[in-house]
């Protein structure tokens, strides 16, 4: 895991500090409708998954003033590549912090989920102080998908449920190996939770 964090001053190997920096927004007439009110971009596959809690694919610039909108302080990155120039800019104009987890985007039959990965995700995702978040991988179909039925799991959620919300958004990319994983994943680790409402949760 790397966590860039917002201390002074500078960078080392898994930390990078994050100051704040006040720049002037460049207004531009595609940010406008026609009426002239503000247009925000929601990121591909976004959706809220608890309070506090948001996911989706991998944001661009056209994306970022919508993330302003939701005050984000932490973003959860699920893809082992490095976090695009532009994207820490955002980060840092808006004292977000990153949590990078790399997993590799393999494909079926050759799906290694590592479940290691995913525990430490959960747990900066359970804790408050980094509300409100973000989760994204590339599509916020299968890794992403995967880290938010674990997260159902420990929430307690039926699994008829959690496969249902994972293909909402993998849709003809839903795989069985992700499936399988959510199903066999051990929640019994992690300090209950409320559970979050759902058609099977008061059965």
């Amino acid at each position: 895991m790397k966590i860039y964090q917002q201390q002074e001053p500078d960078i080392c190997r898994t930390v990078q500090t994050i100051p704040f920096v006040t720049k002037q927004p460049t207004v531009s007439a595609d940010n406008f409708d026609s009426n002239g009110e503000d247009l925000y971009t929601p990121p591909l596959n976004f959706s809220m998954v608890d309070n506090g809690i948001f996911r989706s694919g991998f944001p661009d610039t056209s994306n970022f003033p919508f993330l302003k909108t939701l005050g984000l302080r932490s973003i959860v990155y699920l893809c082992p590549e490095p976090y695009p120039e532009q994207n820490m800019e955002f980060l840092k104009d808006n004292r977000i912090q990153l949590f990078q987890f790399g997993i590799e985007g393999t494909k079926e039959p050759f799906v290694n989920i590592p479940e290691d990965t995913i525990r430490e995700a959960l747990k900066v995702v359970l804790d408050v102080k980094n509300h409100p978040l973000l989760i994204h991988c590339k599509r916020g179909k299968h890794r992403t998908g995967c880290l938010v039925g674990c997260l159902r799991k420990i929430q307690k959620w039926c699994l008829t449920s959690i496969f249902d919300e994972y293909q909402r958004f993998a849709a003809a990319k839903a795989r069985l190996s992700d499936q399988r994983f959510m199903e066999l994943f051990d929640a019994s680790g992690f300090k209950d939770i409320p559970p979050c409402p759902c058609s099977c949760s008061r059965r």
